[in-house]
């Protein structure tokens, strides 16, 4: 008579794990995160939403050293996000870093209505008492009495053509002790290369770099953030400039971080200047250099 083979010993229980619990900050909040549609409305997480997850966390990555710089010489911090849309990078920074310091104050500053009103709503939902939303341009915030005369941190991400500009310009006038720029669709000095290209052939060989189109377009686009930098190095700004690794659906990668250190690059003005004489962009000066730097 055969023995009946020994059974197998029963295999632990898997310990059941949680896939949020993997990815998700200690206190981070879930109806945030489903409001931005990171999360399904269920709670669920996606592929696809890890992946837009990670890419949050790798922007975060670059601003929190900054958050760190100024409430370590300060109890107050004030950051101003232009162009902030649903304003989802100004709800995740107060989430991550920010809902536990009561100095801490995020101004989202957007021209279209229902976006402000909306942001609204969903800080006064999600218990977020030191989010203000402001209907207004660039320009306007720089007078506007709902804002302090002076701004720690100015965000642009994704500020269309001049709006970067602006941003610069509000940045300038706040004050601003860290700028973070990611600068898109910048058309102005394209196209003021193109209205003097034949002027621009007699003058200069380099006029050949913008000579057919597509070249007019990806060549203005570079020079308007190389200006851009000298600008903020006039200004006494040390500047990083780096791709936004893991932000894959823009085709805009450029981040420029900028932190004031009061000590202006000596010939950044000049320089400025010298390129704009020889690629006959005269007309821009006004823009990209403004009253002399005190």
């Amino acid at each position: 008579m055969k023995r009946a083979a020994p059974s197998a010993p029963p295999s632990p229980k898997t310990a059941y794990a949680d896939p949020l619990a993997e990815v998700l900050r200690p206190g981070q909040s879930i109806e945030l995160l489903k409001e931005l549609h990171i999360l399904t409305r269920d709670g669920k997480l996606n592929q696809d939403s890890r992946r837009k997850l990670k890419q949050v966390y790798h922007l975060c990555n670059f601003i929190e050293p900054l958050l760190n710089d100024v409430l370590g010489r300060q109890d107050t911090l004030t950051l101003a996000d232009h162009g902030a849309g649903k304003s989802y990078l100004g709800f995740i920074l107060y989430d991550l870093y920010l809902k536990d310091r009561p100095g801490a104050h995020i101004y989202g500053i957007e021209t279209r209505d229902e976006l402000v009103e909306k942001s609204r709503e969903l800080a006064a939902r999600l218990g977020f008492p030191r989010m203000s939303f402001l209907n207004a341009t660039v320009a306007e915030s720089t007078q506007s009495e709902s804002l302090p005369p002076t701004i720690d941190i100015v965000t642009a991400l994704h500020a269309c053509n001049t709006a970067t500009d602006d941003a610069i310009q509000f940045a300038l006038a706040k004050q601003a002790r860290h700028i973070v720029l990611v600068p898109c669709c910048q058309a102005e000095v394209a196209a003021v290369l193109r209205k003097h290209k034949n002027a621009s052939f007699g003058m200069t060989p380099l006029s050949e770099i913008w000579r057919h189109p597509i070249h007019t377009r990806e060549f203005g686009s570079h020079l308007t953030n190389v200006l851009r930098c000298l600008q903020l190095e006039s200004h006494g700004y040390q500047l990083t400039v780096t791709e936004l690794v893991g932000w894959e659906h823009s085709m805009k990668n450029e981040l420029i971080i900028a932190t004031r250190t009061n000590a202006p690059r000596r010939n950044a003005r000049e320089r400025l200047l010298h390129i704009l004489q020889e690629l006959n962009l005269q007309e821009l000066e006004e823009r990209f250099l403004g009253p002399q730097p005190a």
